[in-house]
């Protein structure tokens, strides 16, 4: 294991479905008493998989099941996987936040994981305290930790505020401080999760910077991301994760992502009234997407340059106050690159709800993308609490157009977003 940072084997994690404990005292017993016998444990045969486009059929799920995978030293790994796929899961038996019900991860070197904003900081000390606490807890020495401390507060910068109680710091300022603490301790392995999401597009380029610059001195990234822009620029190798499961093994980022928007369109496939690969408080839940032209027709295929209507047909399922909805649509290419985002908070007030259902339209004059294969996610929120959020909830054809009403189709070679634009000429 010389060359090798990680080794998982036969990882398996299990919880019991609508309870927060690890279980109830009877099913502890029973299990010790099958274990003492030699016997298998008794609830596997009921467990299903993780897969929310499903019910479950039992008391137990399995949220990882046989994962598998080596990575060695100096690599830098994407874990690819829609929401529920099981990644933060496995981060968190990596990081030992929570243990697996079977197998193991063999690890050679320290841990820094960067999980969830707060994660691993106390709220009552100051950043400055924090950071030595973090630094003991990865067995560094106070000199050690000591010569760290300017180049890490400088890098977050939050040196204005490095003596305040974190608990009065915004989550931008947790994800500055939180990074450039697990970055700048010198771990051997560096696990981060979605949370660089929180910050800032400036702070995000300078974390991975700094994500490359860690891998070049020979230490290894594990890296969760939605953006599989970030992920293509970032990790040599990627695995997808699908249902607790991997369902493509490691391997190089650009075929793990190609597997992923191909396995992502199938789940399109499903009407949306039916997705159950969803998040969101769940009060409000998106029941429909409809697309259609300045007529009020159905489009299967978009024109750049045609008017096209977004009408996201929602239902309310729980009691909640009928004000303040709001709605976003995210477009990105067949490759996972985010194209654009259309915000209802961007152009107008929160929607006031009068009815137990209705709809949210988001209206185009002009459809401004090139020709290409697009999918498109969609979120509800209320109050700023997301209410639904599905991934891939239809997937777009786009034809070129007039787009400029010149009489001249647009062709590109390349996937592209089409501007409003005058140009002109003097001497």
């Amino acid at each position: 294991m010389s060359n090798i940072a990680i080794q998982v084997e036969h990882l398996y994690k299990q919880y019991k479905l609508g309870v927060v404990t690890t279980g109830t005292i009877s099913h502890d017993l029973n299990r010790w008493y099958h274990k003492l016998r030699g016997k298998a444990d008794p609830y596997e045969k009921i467990t299903g998989l993780n897969d929310r486009t499903v019910k479950a059929q039992g008391d137990y799920v399995w949220a990882l099941n046989d994962i598998n995978f080596e990575v060695n030293k100096g690599d830098i790994i994407g874990i690819i996987g829609r929401n529920g796929a099981g990644k933060s899961t496995f981060l968190k038996i990596l990081s030992k936040v929570t243990a697996p019900t079977k197998g193991s991860i063999k690890v050679n070197g320290r841990i820094a994981s960067l999980l969830e904003v707060g994660t691993g900081f106390h709220p009552e000390l100051s950043g400055r305290e924090n950071i030595f606490l973090n630094g003991a807890v990865l067995g560094m020495t106070k000199i050690e930790i000591k010569s760290k401390l300017d180049e890490i507060i400088d890098f977050s910068g939050v040196e204005k505020y490095v003596d305040t109680p974190v608990k009065r710091y915004s989550s931008g300022m947790y994800v500055r401080l939180a990074f450039a603490v697990a970055a700048h301790l010198e771990p051997e392995i560096l696990v981060v999760d979605e949370v660089l999401a929180v910050g800032d597009a400036e702070f995000q380029k300078k974390c991975l910077g700094k994500m490359k610059d860690v891998s070049g001195h020979g230490r290894t990234i594990l890296f969760v991301s939605h953006n599989m822009a970030t992920i293509q620029n970032l990790c040599t190798k990627s695995l997808v994760l699908q249902s607790g499961s991997i369902a493509m093994p490691l391997t190089k980022t650009e075929d793990a992502i190609s597997f992923y928007v191909r396995s992502s369109r199938e789940k399109a496939q499903v009407a949306i009234a039916e997705r159950k690969d969803r998040s969101g408080e769940g009060k409000i839940r998106i029941v429909d997407l409809k697309i259609t032209n300045e007529k009020n027709e159905t489009q299967g295929i978009i024109i750049t340059g045609q008017e096209v209507s977004f009408k996201i047909y929602f239902e309310i399922k729980g009691e909640i106050e009928m004000a303040s909805l709001a709605a976003a649509l995210s477009i990105t290419s067949s490759e996972g690159l985010l194209i654009t985002v259309l915000n209802s908070e961007f152009t107008s007030e929160p929607f006031q709800l009068s009815a137990k259902s209705g709809f949210i339209e988001c209206k185009l004059n002009r459809f401004p993308l090139s020709q290409g294969e697009y999918s498109m996610n969609v979120i509800l929120r209320h109050k700023n609490i997301i209410q639904d959020w599905i991934q891939e909830v239809v997937y777009l054809s786009v034809e070129d157009g007039d787009y400029f009403k010149t009489g001249r189709t647009v062709a590109s070679s390349h996937r592209s977003v089409l501007l409003e634009q005058s140009w002109s000429a003097g001497k």
